[in-house]
């Protein structure tokens, strides 16, 4: 029984090896097509290893840009997204006029997107995603996957309108209302397509009525009527308005 067992091993791992052939005697062109198929059979070790030495075998090969941007693809379904944004950008600096490259771009930023953490940690990759989803958007106008770059651009930015109001949230509760006014304006300035937007504003406006500035309170829900009418505190905001506007004239 321990005999056949073994044979039977044997078998399976002869033809496990046997899926692998001697890339010697291949062109770079056959060398690459068989890197390419084990990486559609999802055999990213292998095929990682196959466009490593196709990039080292062949260096100005026109088979480069083929090898660099499946190498980066390797290490983005291995989950290994720091090292698919290296390949990405290397791809885009080296080989500019490779056809290669929007996507190289798309997935440069994607990999920064996959890196992005929840909005409470720091936010240096999400601001990195947001960066390079706006250049591929920038350089490649036409492309099919612009309005994926749009949607998640939105969503880093709600993240990193979420993380800057949590900030300023924190300076008020400490009473630093100076840098809690400061950052606050900063959210209604850079997010102000994001529902953090009107909540500054209205974190503003508490802000400095409590600091008796009452005019540049005005001017604050003057801000929040123009830009956001239909947000349900409106009439609220409008209500204070006119209490304000009474007491400077009074």
């Amino acid at each position: 029984m321990k005999k056949i067992f073994a044979l039977i091993l044997l078998i399976v791992l002869f033809n496990a090896c046997s899926n692998y052939i001697d890339t010697i005697s291949l062109t770079p062109e056959q060398h690459l097509e068989y890197a390419v198929s084990l990486y559609n059979d999802e055999d990213y070790i292998e095929s990682k290893k196959e466009f490593e030495s196709i990039l080292i075998q062949y260096p100005g090969n026109a088979v480069n840009d083929d090898a660099r941007y499946y190498l980066g693809m390797t290490y983005f379904n291995s989950d290994q997204f720091l090292l698919a944004a290296y390949e990405f950008s290397k791809l885009i600096n080296d080989i500019p006029a490779s056809p290669f490259v929007p996507d190289a771009q798309f997935m440069l930023a994607e990999s920064y997107y996959q890196l992005s953490p929840a909005y409470q940690l720091d936010q240096r990759y999400t601001e990195k995603a947001v960066e390079e989803f706006q250049a591929f958007i920038d350089f490649f106008p036409l492309n099919a996957k612009v309005e994926e770059a749009e949607n998640k651009i939105k969503e880093m930015n709600y993240k990193l309108a979420q993380k800057a109001y949590q900030q300023a949230t924190i300076y008020e509760k400490m009473e630093y209302y100076t840098a809690a006014l400061m950052y606050f304006q900063s959210v209604i300035d850079t997010y102000h397509d994001t529902e953090f937007a009107p909540l500054a504003i209205e974190k503003r406006v508490d802000i400095l009525i409590m600091k008796e500035r009452i005019q540049e309170a005005v001017k604050d829900i003057d801000l929040f009527l123009a830009n956001y009418p239909d947000h349900p505190d409106a009439e609220k905001m409008q209500r204070l308005q006119f209490e304000l506007i009474g007491e400077v004239d009074g």
